[in-house]
């Protein structure tokens, strides 16, 4: 049964989606990609939604009917809507316009972002999202520089905020052998966010090449080809890191 909601034309630029997703958040989840993104990540498995012109326009009237077809395997799962990119918050009014309509028929939202933007910009997106998935690449600022040639304070200044207005938050950390992995770095990490009052869990996820293919694909330099995986043994110290400071980490 198909369920209508206020109408909207406001187009939006999106790479692709995925309808059945099942680790962008809870549930089984409709995750729509958006196109452009202002960080610039050395192990980006998505280079392709760099450029805002990219990809393809569509209107949120058009995302909200192809949704509305999985509302029974979101209901199910307990699962939703996310958008990630690429940086959905480039796309501000697009995103809430797709957010607003998602509540309005009662699905999960979540917001898969960097942080990386002004706050006056996220507010009244954020007015609209259930869960936020904050990518926070380092906590030590040169590290985080190195990782995405962006500074870092925006994304701490939007994690507090967050915090601020208790926003239910996964904090996810990139873990990248000789890069993102030293203790003090993890520590400093735990340290900032066991201060906070939302974060429900840290999502640990171990460094892979599999968009280097991509890179290739661009003409980019892949500067991490000879960077190894993430080994178990290093996951685990860690997420032991996080658990000293009563974060659940996985």
């Amino acid at each position: 049964m198909t369920t209508t909601t206020s109408q909207s034309k406001t187009k939006g630029r999106i790479h692709s989606i995925e309808t059945c997703g099942t680790v962008d958040g809870p549930g089984i989840r409709y995750i729509v990609f958006t196109q452009g993104c202002p960080l610039r990540c050395l192990y980006c498995h998505n280079p392709d939604c760099r450029h805002p012109d990219d990809g393809k326009e569509v209107t949120v009237d058009e995302l909200i009917a192809d949704i509305q077809k999985y509302r029974s395997y979101m209901k199910s799962s307990g699962g939703g809507v996310t958008i990630t990119g690429g940086e959905p918050l480039m796309q501000p009014e697009f995103i809430k316009e797709i957010f607003i309509a998602c509540q309005e028929l009662g699905i999960h939202t979540a917001l898969d972002t960097s942080g990386y933007v002004k706050l006056a910009t996220a507010k009244p997106v954020l007015d609209y999202v259930d869960l936020v998935l904050l990518d926070i690449k380092s906590f030590d600022p040169k590290i985080y520089h190195q990782v995405t040639s962006v500074s870092l304070e925006p994304t701490l200044n939007f994690a507090r905020y967050l915090s601020d207005i208790n926003k239910p938050v996964w904090l996810r950390f990139v873990l990248v052998p000789n890069l993102t992995d030293p203790p003090q770095n993890i520590r400093g990490l735990a340290e900032f966010i066991s201060g906070l009052n939302n974060i429900e869990r840290v999502e640990i996820s171990p460094f892979h090449k599999m968009g280097e293919y991509k890179w290739e694909q661009l003409g980019y330099e892949y500067q991490l080809k000879d960077t190894p995986p993430a080994s178990p043994a290093l996951v685990a110290t860690a997420r032991k890191i996080f658990q000293e400071y009563n974060i659940k980490a996985y």
